[in-house]
């Protein structure tokens, strides 16, 4: 069996790595961009919701986020039904900084489907959509504190 995950990984962290260099101009580091983009795209996001969409556990989300605020790249506000919950939203500045990271993962979407159709590109989406679905599972699984059986 091919090692597809290995690849996956490999592009990932790839990306990830430039994604750092490029955005360490804005004191944006370690994946604090991913936030910052969900925030921008999804204003009124709660903290919960963005571990989830990012896949990571929420003290990993916390740290992130309270670096963001602390930054002045967002600022997070009461719910008015209940005030438990704080709901996320960009700054100014946060607003500021959105337009050249949507840049850079735009290109990085060309340079990285450079030689592919309009079909093989649909194609691969579709493929890694479902092996997203199928990973998804697991770490739902896991993530409740049960062990997989391998």
């Amino acid at each position: 069996m091919k090692e597809v995950l290995r690849e996956i990984g490999m592009i990932a962290r790839a990306l990830d790595s430039i994604s750092n260099i490029e955005f360490k101009q804005y004191d944006l580091t370690k994946g604090q961009y991913l936030y910052l983009v969900r925030i921008c795209e999804h204003p009124g996001i709660i903290q919960e919701k963005l571990a989830e969409m990012i896949k990571v556990d929420r003290t990993t989300a916390a740290r992130s986020i309270q670096k963001l605020e602390d930054n002045g790249f967002i600022e997070k506000k009461d719910d008015p039904h209940n005030r438990k919950i704080k709901k996320l939203f960009p700054t100014e500045k946060g607003k500021s900084v959105y337009p050249s990271l949507k840049r850079e993962h735009d290109y990085s979407d060309r340079v990285a489907l450079t030689g592919f159709s309009e079909s093989e590109a649909e194609t691969l989406y579709n493929l890694l959509h479902r092996v997203r679905t199928n990973v998804e599972k697991d770490w739902e699984f896991v993530k409740k504190g049960n062990k997989r059986n391998y």
